[in-house]
């Protein structure tokens, strides 16, 4: 898995767009583009930041189950994680994520109460490259 990590890793940093996936009141999955993650730990934790009135906070809240997805259209090569996603509305957290250029976003600011956060957690993955796929477990 350590150098499977590895890639994974590389992968991910590589792309500028990520799909967020949520579960809406009827069980059917829901899949969005979004940037690449704000911030990362490994392949365990991720942090995007969205609007709060999205129909996605309401999903989460609803339901934390999802997935995200990384892929390198070049290569033909993906990471799915499947875990839990967590909608942060902690003030020190959002002060550590927030970036002035993130205002064109948000015309209030970060305290303007449109500036919210998700956090995925990973439990575990596939990863597809080489017609080749690997699950693992992320601890």
């Amino acid at each position: 898995m350590k150098n499977t990590e590895e890639t994974i890793v590389s992968l991910i940093e590589k792309q500028s767009v990520s799909f967020i996936s949520s579960v809406d009141e009827n069980g059917y999955p829901n899949t969005k583009a979004m940037l690449a993650p704000v911030k990362r730990e490994g392949i365990k934790t991720f942090y995007w930041h969205t609007n709060s009135p999205s129909l996605r906070i309401k999903q989460y809240r609803n339901n934390p189950k999802a997935c995200v997805y990384f892929c390198d259209t070049h290569s033909f090569s993906g990471i799915m994680l499947k875990g839990t996603m967590e909608v942060i509305e902690d003030n020190d957290i959002k002060k550590e994520i927030w970036k002035d250029e993130f205002s064109m976003y948000y015309q209030g600011g970060m305290d303007g109460g449109d500036f919210i956060l998700l956090r995925f957690t990973a439990e575990s993955g596939r990863y597809y490259s080489n017609f080749h796929s690997e699950n693992f477990d992320i601890e």
